[in-house]
C-alpha cells in the first residue's frame, strides 16, 4: 500500500518546508513507496481530515498521522523490519533533543533571514495570507527583516557550532551512514537552498562538507529541484 504525504508546496510546484523534508527522507530511510500532495497555504481545507492545519499529513491505510515528529516515531514503530530511523529508545531520545534543538535554535534563527525570500517563493493565491501572517508575527514589514539579515546572520552561523563539532570529526550524525538526526538538519538545510540565494555559511564549513555527503548518498531523493543558493 503506497503511503501519502501531503505537503508544503509554492509556486513552480516548489515543495519548501524542512518539516516536510524530514519526512521524505524519513520515507526514503525506510524504503517505502509514497505518492505526494501539495498543500497551499491557503489550502488548509484538504487536509481537515487530519482534525488540525499543519503539513507534513499521511495517510497510511486508515492511519493518519501529522507532525514531522510524530511521523518519524509512527513509521519506525509500524516497519520495524525496515532500517531504523533512531538505533535504539536511547538514540530515539537524543534524537529527539536534537529535533528540538533544530527547530529551536537553527530554524528559529534562520526564519527572519529567509522570511522574505519565502514570500517570493509561495503561490501568488498565498502572498497576501503569507505577508499579513508574518508581519503580524514579526511586528514589523518583511521588507525591515529582509534588510537587517545581514546583522543576524552571524549568530545563525554560531548556533550550527554544536552540529558543526560532531561533523567535522564523522560522516553523519548516525555515524557511516545517515539516520533521522542527519534528516532533521538536512530538512532545513534543503529548505533553505530551495527558497533562497542567500550565503548564509561559508564554502568551507564543516556543515557545508557534510550537506555534500548528504547529497552524495541522497541525491535522487534530495536534487529533484532547483536550488537557489549558492
Amino acid at each position: 500500500m503506497t503511503i501519502t504525504l501531503y505537503e508544503l508546496c509554492g509556486r513552480e510546484d516548489r515543495r519548501f518546508s524542512p518539516y516536510c523534508w524530514r519526512t521524505r527522507l524519513a520515507l526514503a530511510h525506510k524504503g517505502l513507496d509514497y505518492e505526494t500532495v501539495p498543500i497551499r497555504f491557503c489550502d488548509k481545507n484538504l487536509i481537515a481530515f487530519s482534525d488540525q492545519d499543519r503539513v507534513p499529513v499521511i495517510r497510511d491505510g486508515d492511519g493518519v498521522v501529522n507532525d514531522s515528529w510524530s511521523i518519524a516515531c509512527y513509521l519506525e514503530d509500524s516497519y520495524p523490519e525496515r532500517p531504523s530511523l533512531f538505533g535504539g529508545e536511547a538514540a530515539k531520545a537524543m534524537t529527539r533533543f536534537f529535533n528540538a534543538w533544530t527547530d529551536n535554535e537553527i530554524n528559529f534563527k534562520a526564519v527572519p533571514l529567509v522570511v522574505r525570500d519565502v514570500y517570493e517563493q509561495v503561490d501568488d493565491a498565498d502572498r497576501d495570507y503569507f505577508m499579513e501572517s508574518r508581519e503580524q508575527r514579526f511586528g514589523m514589514s518583511l521588507d525591515t527583516l529582509h534588510a537587517t539579515r545581514d546583522d543576524k546572520r552571524p549568530a545563525l552561523q554560531a548556533a550550527f557550532a554544536p552540529a558543526r563539532a560532531i561533523v567535522r570529526d564523522r560522516a553523519f550524525f548516525g555515524g557511516d551512514a545517515p539516520v533521522y538526526a542527519d534528516y532533521i538538519l538536512m530538512g532545513t538545510l534543503q529548505w533553505l537552498r530551495l527558497i533562497s540565494g542567500y550565503r548564509f555559511l561559508e564554502p568551507d564549513d564543516p556543515i557545508m562538507a557534510w550537506r555534500a555527503r548528504m547529497f552524495d548518498r541522497l541525491g535522487p531523493v534530495l536534487g529533484d529541484v532547483a536550488a537557489l543558493d549558492r
